[in-house]
């Protein structure tokens, strides 16, 4: 099988994109389909059958949930069984947008959305495609990334295809992402709201609309990973395991003075400069020893919306490492310095 790749660059293929992708979902296949955040492995949510052919495709691990997609505040809250009223602040705030909002599970989404857990995370994309899709299915879509499980995630058709196009019947092509990582996830389903894993919508932004105490994953009172404030359990969201988003070369992110400090860390990791794939935004080295310097703007923004592509490129260029200079150490920054984070530890 080979995918079908169908553009959307006029309103007339748009339109023509989202009745196949309606189609193929309403009849339980999957699809993948553009959002401003990457690229998504789209199934009817309330289908178990439909939903496993992502895990299959993916080779993804049944313990860790998807997130499902909306096109309206009301199908959210028809997902949901219980609708808090942070959700309502929030979703007023940064819906649509790349926020996934994690709430206690409606009776329709079956255990393999959620992983066998008790909540489920609901996002409406800002993207126009996915909502298109949901109003003519009439059906909320489970959509992970479109890519293989643990791997970078795609920014573009052209990245699914490398990774999925022969595994999956269609790749509908809406252009490079504009936000550029994965979105950030809130669980509201509980006292004490908790940011399950951090992107471009940042702790103080969420903080401002809570009006008061947000934690997170790495500080919470209870097991963010569990369904319960004791034990272990199913994960409440995508995006917590140590290892993800990463790519085939051997990622590490330093902090360098200069090119010759740079140099000097990579000997002592042994590393092979002609090897080596840089991505840098201040200090950028010049000498010409390195495989490729990538220079991504000391914008967080931009940043984000560069990064991913970089990293593809760095693996198709046959990199053995990628080597990161090191992020500010600020809230907006914090969404991509844990995707650098979790695509180091191998």
């Amino acid at each position: 099988m080979k995918a079908e790749i169908l553009p959307t660059h006029t309103p007339a293929l748009f339109a023509s994109a989202v009745t196949r992708a309606a189609e193929l979902v309403s009849r339980g296949e999957i699809a993948a389909l553009p959002t401003e955040t990457v690229y998504g492995l789209a199934a009817n949510a309330l289908d178990p059958a439909a939903v496993e052919k992502i895990y299959a495709a993916k080779g993804r691990p049944a313990s860790n949930p998807v997130i499902v997609h909306v096109g309206s505040l009301d199908l959210a809250i028809r997902c949901a069984g219980r609708w808090p009223e942070l959700a309502s602040r929030l979703a007023a705030e940064f819906w649509p947008g790349p926020l996934t909002l994690v709430v206690p599970r409606g009776p329709g989404i079956p255990d393999v959305v959620t992983a066998g857990g008790s909540t489920v995370g609901l996002r409406w994309p800002s993207h126009p495609f996915i909502p298109a899709v949901v109003r003519a299915c009439g059906l909320p879509l489970a959509a992970p990334s479109a890519n293989l499980s643990n791997r970078l995630s795609p920014t573009s058709a052209d990245h699914v295809y490398r990774q999925l196009g022969d595994r999956i019947p269609l790749i509908v092509d809406g252009g490079d992402c504009n936000v550029g990582i994965e979105s950030t996830v809130v669980d509201v389903s509980g006292d004490e709201p908790v940011i399950l894993r951090p992107g471009m919508i940042h702790a103080d932004a969420i903080r401002a609309v809570a009006a008061g105490c947000v934690a997170t994953a790495s500080n919470s009172k209870f097991n963010p990973n569990s369904n319960s404030n004791s034990g272990a359990g199913p994960l409440r969201s995508p995006g917590m395991l140590p290892l993800h988003y990463a790519p085939r070369a051997r990622l590490r992110c330093l902090a360098w003075k200069s090119e010759e400090d740079l140099a000097q860390q990579a000997a002592a990791m042994s590393v092979n400069p002609s090897k080596t794939w840089v991505v840098a935004h201040a200090t950028i080295p010049m000498s010409g020893r390195w495989a490729w310097v990538s220079v991504i703007p000391e914008d967080s923004e931009a940043y984000a919306r560069g990064l991913y592509s970089e990293l593809h490129r760095a693996d198709e260029a046959g990199a053995e490492w990628i080597l990161v200079e090191a992020l500010p150490d600020t809230p907006e920054w914090a969404g991509i310095a844990d995707r650098l984070h979790r695509a180091s530890r191998r």
